[in-house]
């Protein structure tokens, strides 16, 4: 495994690389992923708005922000993406954020189309699901823990959805962002923290 992490951190951008690589590809008119799809690239649109406003307005907790501005160990922390998907614009940010406030951890943003031998060993229920954040001790180079492809309340919010409607239409896209704009990531930080 570690060689196939080791793989994917090289071939990782930073977060203002990844930034920069998305706003390019939605005026572009483009999408990343194998085969993007008119969808994809409008999602993509979509989503750089998304990630352009929370970059301005994410706050993180103050528990959370003191935590991270004292961690014992350094990390990388690898997270798989693809710009058109709407759980990754509303994510990284708040990952971001987290990163920025700790000189100790070490943020990559790898593709999953193009590190599927990592997606691989990462499955959600067996799907590619992402965002997938994968947190490494740098020291010892093993897996502490990982993170998503959405924190758990919005897990179940789409599970209800299902349940009741059978579906995930676009009805419940809606409402998960909804649920991402009222909760304004303050069950990503929890949740990540916890896998310290």
């Amino acid at each position: 495994m570690n060689s196939i992490l080791n793989k994917s951190i090289a071939k990782g951008k930073s977060y203002q690389e990844y930034r920069i690589f998305t706003a390019k590809l939605s005026q572009d008119g483009q999408s990343s992923g194998e085969n993007p799809t008119p969808d994809y690239v409008n999602y993509t649109k979509l989503n750089e708005s998304r990630m352009h406003r929370l970059d301005k307005t994410l706050e993180l907790v103050d528990d959370v922000k003191l935590y991270l501005e004292n961690l014992p160990k350094e990390y990388i922390w690898l997270i798989l993406a693809e710009s058109w998907c709407g759980d990754a614009a509303q994510i990284l940010p708040v990952i971001n954020k987290m990163a920025e406030v700790s000189n100790k951890i070490d943020l990559k943003i790898a593709l999953r189309d193009e590190n599927e031998d990592l997606m691989n060993l990462f499955l959600t229920d067996g799907s590619k699901s992402i965002p997938k954040l994968i947190i490494i001790n740098k020291e010892t180079g093993s897996v502490i823990g990982n993170f998503g492809p959405r924190p758990a309340p919005a897990k179940q919010l789409l599970l209800d959805y299902k349940a009741a409607h059978g579906v995930v239409d676009e009805a419940a896209k809606i409402e998960l962002q909804k649920w991402y704009l009222a909760d304004k990531g303050v069950a990503i930080q929890r949740e990540i923290v916890a896998l310290h």
